[in-house]
């Protein structure tokens, strides 16, 4: 018979192994939520390594993404006008023609050079004895392809005397008098305008390096070095800083900005290792026919470089959500509010959607921010082909993404209830959510879009290519300079100009302005780029008769 003491020593035993046996479940469930945790961000390592790139989703899970969500709940953006657009869709379809296949012909406003091919003598003479006569033939076209030619420009700067005196000694009135030397924005180098563009446009349009440069030339016959050409670029921005920063005044005059950095590795820096990361900075902003990018080297990714290169400025500043920018807002005296990017936010959908082996949590939330998108098309695209004004397009665009970013919201608590936060899906759930203000403020102004990928895509991509060829910059003032010349070379490709064309005739006008009202007149926006640009539009006197070109 078990005495009162044995019975308690079981209870207390059968009590302490019940315990230890609900720690040692929470032990397990925390195990599998890591080794969860685990997999998903290998799966995630090796889908960013071996896979794609690209925001897109795995076919089969586009496949899966109607058994998640209802497509019917899609918001419907109403017609401008539901006749007119009948009426253009059928005009639409009964004018269609269908491309014809193959070559694609030259442009035909490339000079043609004629090349008879014709037939032997004796082959024109037909069997029963007459001569045969043309009557007709047959075109073809091939395209040549000359490599750039190097010249030399020899200036012969006459030199006048007087041969019957000395000189009267009047300083004003010279016995001999020479020429006076051509403008240059090297005064005494070898580079013309045409040479510095081209490099230029090598390294910051076309990614080329300039010690593959430096082999390029050698193979044409004429040695710079690299370091010739670094010195070049120095110069060339220093004389070019009045124009930059008439073109950097444009951010402040308009109530929306743009703003991203990326890294970037930079040489030589005082008190620095050159290992150390340094920072791109980019800004995009200005009226809209006035855009301008300003790109700015920084040791740091501090927020003050962020309220430096936003100074003056007021309005709504599209960015991701990187605490420096939040910052901005923290004073109400800055006058910035900030917008976050709906892509980064959709990108770590994206990304859990990526390693997840059926459509769940992850793809839906990717469906329900591209009804965002949806809506965001249809009515930018009414607004461009001015089927609604700017007042319409903001009105039916709160009206209609209104509601769904409200759906959006709620659901998002709901599944941050369930969904561990440590896991790919719960980490994006949070992100979203801690942002959520930010994120849904772009529809406040009509300038601004769901997402900061003109940023990413103009601003960023180019100098992220750029940076995987020439790795880093060989000092501070390189990168600087290397900075305005991005923002040169970009904000010509905003407004529509040849990148290359823009830097020939800026770098070969920029010895001839004397004021800042000068200067405004080779703004992007306002200059006129002649159809060939050389001397000869410059220069008072035609150029056959300041150049031997023998």
């Amino acid at each position: 018979m078990e005495t009162p003491v044995a019975t308690a020593d079981l209870l207390q035993a059968n009590q302490d192994l019940h315990a230890e046996n609900e720690n040692l479940k929470a032990v397990n469930d925390q195990l599998k939520a890591k080794n969860e945790q685990l997999v998903f961000e290998l799966l995630l390592a090796k889908q960013r390594h071996f896979g794609r790139s690209a925001d897109v989703l795995p076919e089969q899970a586009d496949l899966d993404l109607d058994m998640v969500f209802d497509e019917a709940e899609v918001t419907e953006v109403p017609e401008a006008d539901t006749e007119t657009e009948e009426k253009e869709e059928t005009e639409e379809i009964s004018s269609y023609t269908r491309k014809k296949a193959g070559r694609k012909a030259l442009p035909k406003d490339l000079p043609r050079v004629e090349k008879i091919i014709d037939i032997p003598e004796e082959e024109k003479r037909c069997a029963c004895g007459a001569c045969k006569q043309v009557i007709g033939e047959e075109v073809s076209e091939k395209l040549l392809y000359i490599p750039a030619t190097m010249l030399v420009i020899q200036y012969k700067r006459l030199k006048y005397g007087c041969r019957d005196c000395e000189g009267s000694g009047d300083e004003d009135h010279p016995a001999v008098q020479t020429a006076p030397a051509v403008p240059a924005i090297i005064p005494k180098g070898i580079a013309t305008a045409s040479l510095l563009s081209t490099v230029f446009a090598n390294k910051f349009i076309d990614h080329l390096p300039y010690y593959r440069q430096e082999q390029r030339f050698k193979r044409q016959g004429v040695k710079i070095s690299r370091q010739d050409m670094s010195n070049w670029q120095l110069k060339c921005t220093k004389v070019l800083t009045p124009l930059a920063a008439l073109m950097n005044k444009q951010i402040k005059a308009a109530d929306v900005a743009h703003i991203d950095e990326t890294v970037l590795q930079v040489l030589n820096e005082p008190l620095r290792k050159d290992t150390q990361k340094g920072y791109m900075w980019v800004v995009r902003g200005g009226p809209p026919d006035k855009i301008v990018y300003r790109y700015h080297y920084d040791p740091t990714r501090s927020s003050d470089v962020a309220k430096l290169l936003l100074d003056g400025f007021t309005g709504y500043l599209m960015s991701d959500a990187y605490s420096a920018y939040k910052t901005l807002t923290e004073s109400k005296t800055e006058g910035i509010t900030n917008v976050f990017c709906w892509a980064h936010s959709r990108r770590r959908f994206v990304e859990a959607a990526k390693v997840q082996k059926k459509a769940g949590t992850a793809h839906e939330a990717v469906g329900m921010i591209k009804h965002l998108y949806i809506i965001e098309k249809k009515l930018r695209g009414q607004l461009e082909q001015g089927e609604i004004t700017v007042e319409q397009f903001s009105e039916k665009r709160k009206e209609l993404v209104k509601p769904q970013l409200k759906k959006i919201h709620q659901w998002l608590k709901k599944k941050a209830l369930i969904i561990p936060p440590k896991t790919l899906v719960g980490e994006a759930i949070h992100y979203t959510l801690n942002n959520w203000e930010p994120l849904e403020r772009y529809i406040e102004h009509p300038a601004l879009r769901p997402d900061n990928n003109v940023m990413e895509r103009e601003g960023i991509k180019p100098f992220v290519i750029s940076r995987k060829n020439w790795i880093f910059s060989g000092s501070p003032d390189g990168a600087e300079s290397s900075s305005m010349l991005f923002s040169i070379i970009t904000t010509a490709k905003e407004h529509k100009l040849n990148p290359q064309a823009y830097l020939y005739y800026i770098l070969e006008m920029a010895p001839y302005m004397k004021s800042l009202e000068d200067w405004e007149t080779l703004l992007p926006w306002n200059v006129k780029l002649p159809p060939v640009l050389d001397r000869a539009y410059i220069e008072p006197v035609p150029i056959e008769q300041t150049l031997n070109l023998k």
